[in-house]
């Protein structure tokens, strides 16, 4: 599945918050219509099955309840793609990797093997199931961790004993750590935990370029692996390096520098690093540092100054905006407008933007910020994922399209506004600047009514710890902790009516821009008439 992610560490963050973000983009010449749920404990299986792979799971007993973002439609799966659990763990499932002819040979991808013959009859084959993948990799993970660290323990297991059939890079986040797992042919894995100070982009492209394996083979304080990844990487000669170095570089040994990833990869990570870092280095011209198609556009780097919500929606939705390459803009040609894959295509199924805060309460710690359709064209607002179930207008997508839901009228403002990009660039900024506002002050007003919550006891153990925490002479609430407040009936009750208050001022906001694209788009029809019948 094509997607770009850029994670944030807490340093790097202008409120102290990890974030983790991805765009869901659908495959060539498809919509996949998405929708926001929450999933409770008794709706999570125990025996979990795979439609694409076929393989099949037996699953724990005891899952938390999670937020998801599932397909409209259940038939390739489900698809869960982005949530957060009641331990307030978040994970973001999955950015499609490249991979080489070396890593794939010496550890095959685990695919479906269909049976053959008629069963029952000489020369019969049973079915072969695959591994798991991105239809999966949520919905079998989230429910059953406690922290950012034991979600990369987790899928590292489940890849070593099923495999997978894809290349993926899998996002983890707690309100302390964010951690990056990459798939490494059908059985292997590495994770890497984000620096504090840093933020990482990821454009469909096997990313880490440094690693320690010593660490991730020994105390696992910054690095993560498949157990015998030494013994791989040895047996198979996978290591590139000229000299004996360290740290040893995955992407590398582990990636892919094809042409392909020149026109499709390598310029996203150099368009939201440019971007975020603008005077660190020259981006554009002959004498740039880094160009488009370079295969040494750094994995992790500081940014210039703290990120913010706002900035990574930006970086999510540019089409190169003040370079040649801009498919809307006038700088280049016919030619140079269309070199590039963009970050914001029409495609774009929908945009998770998950921030936990480490000076909130437990009960109201997370917020899941969404977007649905195509990036430049429509508007990340916040949602608070601890709840018993999400606004309609977000949860009830169909398949049929309509203007009921948020899903489907992104995308209709979307087709109205790309053929009339600048005479509805006004309206549109404007609707993403009045629905960003509204939802910063909604998120500051929750907190506020939250704060002056009292008589639980789960919420005083939240507040003990947010107190004592501005001191530093606290440690971490334990997850049992952890998720009894966030499963206080009373804050939930609040949360719940914030995110509807949300949705509601949503609509009508995305109601108000439809009306006023209609119209643009509607006055520039080839039928128009200069003189009116009256």
């Amino acid at each position: 599945m094509a997607c770009t992610t850029i994670l944030v560490g807490k340093d790097a963050s202008y409120d102290g918050s990890t974030i983790i973000a991805r765009n869901e983009d659908s495959g060539n010449g498809e919509f996949c219509p998405k929708r926001f749920v929450i999933v409770k404990p008794e709706e999570q299986p125990r025996k979990y099955r795979s439609v694409l792979s076929h393989v099949e799971i037996d699953l724990p007993d005891t899952p938390l309840q999670y937020s998801a973002v599932p397909n409209a439609d259940l038939k390739e799966g489900i698809w869960g793609e982005a949530g957060v659990n009641e331990a307030n763990v978040a994970m973001s499932a999955t950015e499609t990797l490249t991979s080489n002819e070396r890593v794939l040979g010496a550890d095959p991808l685990v695919e479906l093997v269909p049976a053959r013959g008629i069963e029952g009859e000489e020369g019969y084959e049973p079915e072969v199931p695959g591994g798991i993948g991105e239809e999966d990799f949520l919905t079998i993970v989230l429910p059953y961790v406690h922290s950012a660290r034991e979600g990369v323990q987790r899928l590292g297991a489940l890849l070593e004993e099923f495999g997978t059939y894809e290349m993926n890079g899998v996002a983890f986040s707690d309100s302390e750590e964010i951690w990056w797992l990459e798939t490494v042919g059908g059985h292997h894995w590495v994770a890497k935990r984000v620096p504090d100070e840093a933020y990482v982009t990821m454009p469909n492209q096997l990313g880490i370029d440094e690693f320690d394996l010593e660490d991730a083979l020994g105390d696992r304080e910054d690095h993560m692996c498949s157990a015998d990844l030494a013994e791989f990487i040895e047996f198979n000669h996978l290591d590139l390096a000229v000299e004996a170095t360290t740290p040893f570089n995955p992407r590398d040994a582990f990636g892919s520098h094809s042409d392909s990833d020149h026109v499709y990869n390598t310029p996203r990570a150099w368009s939201i690093q440019r971007v975020l870092n603008p005077y660190d280095e020259v981006w554009d011209g002959e004498g740039a540092d880094h160009r488009p198609e370079s295969d040494d556009i750094p994995w992790a780097r500081q940014p210039e100054r703290k990120i913010t919500i706002e900035d990574v929606k930006y970086v999510l939705s540019s089409h190169y905006q003040g370079t040649p390459y801009d498919p809307y803009g006038k700088l280049g040609d016919g030619h140079s407008r269309h070199m590039y894959r963009p970050i914001g295509i029409n495609r774009q199924s929908q945009l998770a933007v998950i921030q936990i805060r480490p000076y909130r309460p437990q009960s109201n710690r997370v917020i899941q910020w969404m977007a649905y359709g195509s990036n430049p064209f429509n508007t990340l607002v916040p949602f608070f994922p601890n709840v018993d179930s999400t606004p309609k207008y977000l949860e009830d997508t169909t398949t049929r399209v309509t203007s009921e839901n948020f899903y489907w009228q992104n995308r209709i403002i979307a087709a109205l506004c790309d053929s009339a990009f600048a005479d509805t660039a006004n309206a549109v900024e404007r609707y993403q600047q009045e629905t960003g506002a509204l939802g910063h002050r909604m998120v500051a007003a929750t907190d506020a009514q939250v704060a002056r919550l009292g008589g639980s006891d789960a919420r005083e153990m939240a507040e003990a710890e947010f107190d004592a925490a501005a001191d530093g002479d606290i440690e971490p609430m334990e997850p049992e902790a952890i998720i009894e407040a966030t499963r206080n009936g009373e804050v939930r009750e609040i949360l719940a009516t914030a995110n509807e208050s949300m949705a509601a001022q949503l609509k009508k906001h995305t109601d108000d821009l439809l009306d006023k694209v209609l119209y643009i788009t509607s006055m520039k029809m080839k039928n128009g008439f200069n003189r009116s019948d009256h």
